[in-house]
C-alpha cells in the first residue's frame, strides 16, 4: 500500500516550493495497493479555500511516486 501520510507530507512540500502556493491541506486515499504504472488521485486544499486534484503515478515498486496532473476540483 502506498503511505498515504507520507504521500500527502511530499504533495504539500513539493507543490509549496515549485509553485508558491499555500497548502492548507492534503488528502490521499489510505487504499492504494503499489502497481508499477498505474495512478491515483488526492485532493490539494489550499489556504484559499481552493479545491484542486492532483493526479500521481506510481514510478516504481518502491511506491515513488510522480506528480502528472494537478486540475481545479470540478
Amino acid at each position: 500500500m502506498i503511505d498515504s501520510a507520507k504521500t500527502e507530507d511530499a504533495i504539500e512540500h513539493n507543490l509549496e516550493k515549485a509553485s508558491g502556493l499555500k497548502i492548507a491541506s492534503v488528502e490521499c486515499p489510505s487504499d492504494v495497493e503499489v502497481v508499477k504504472g498505474s495512478t491515483f488521485e488526492c485532493v490539494v486544499n489550499e489556504a484559499g479555500g481552493k479545491k484542486e486534484t492532483a493526479t500521481l503515478r506510481i514510478l516504481n515498486d518502491d511506491a515513488d511516486v510522480s506528480l502528472v496532473d494537478l486540475s481545479p476540483d470540478k
